[in-house]
């Protein structure tokens, strides 16, 4: 005869148990919490001295900006802009240059004016001297290319 067994079926659970997730998260949030201040965030030096000057002494440098019309004005150390024409120009940027070798020039151009303006500055620049050219414009606004 056979004994008569009678299984039992067991439901399956279909829950997760998390009681180890949170036991090693409680681990390891102690061993940040130890460890953190011991960490050394900045290191102590002593920079070389120097007599060399500061960034922050560094003259305002001469900007040429050009408008929709055309038209030339200049700024420099800080004054108020200047129309000019492109003899004063010439004039103005030679002396600028004698009196200062590392001069750096800024070009502000309206977006509008035609290209070949900046082709009556950039020689007066270079048969000036000046090396520091620089051309200025606005950050991109919005989405790509500038566009919203």
């Amino acid at each position: 005869m056979r004994h008569a067994t009678k299984r039992v079926k067991r439901k399956l659970k279909s829950e997760i148990n998390v009681v180890p997730y949170i036991d090693v998260m409680l681990v390891l949030l102690i061993i940040f919490m130890v460890t953190t201040p011991m960490m050394n965030l900045g290191v102590d030096i002593q920079l070389p001295q120097t007599e060399a000057k500061s960034l922050k002494d560094k003259k305002d440098p001469v900007v040429i900006s050009v408008d929709e019309g055309g038209q030339l004005y200049l700024t420099f150390e800080g004054t108020k802009r200047q129309p000019t024409d492109i003899d004063g120009l010439r004039t103005k940027i030679t002396a600028f240059h004698d009196a200062n070798p590392e001069l750096q020039v800024l070009i502000a151009g309206d977006e509008r004016v035609p290209y070949g303006k900046f082709y009556e500055i950039l020689p007066i620049l270079q048969t000036a001297g000046v090396s520091n050219i620089g051309l200025m414009s606005q950050p991109q606004s919005g989405g790509k290319n500038g566009k919203p």
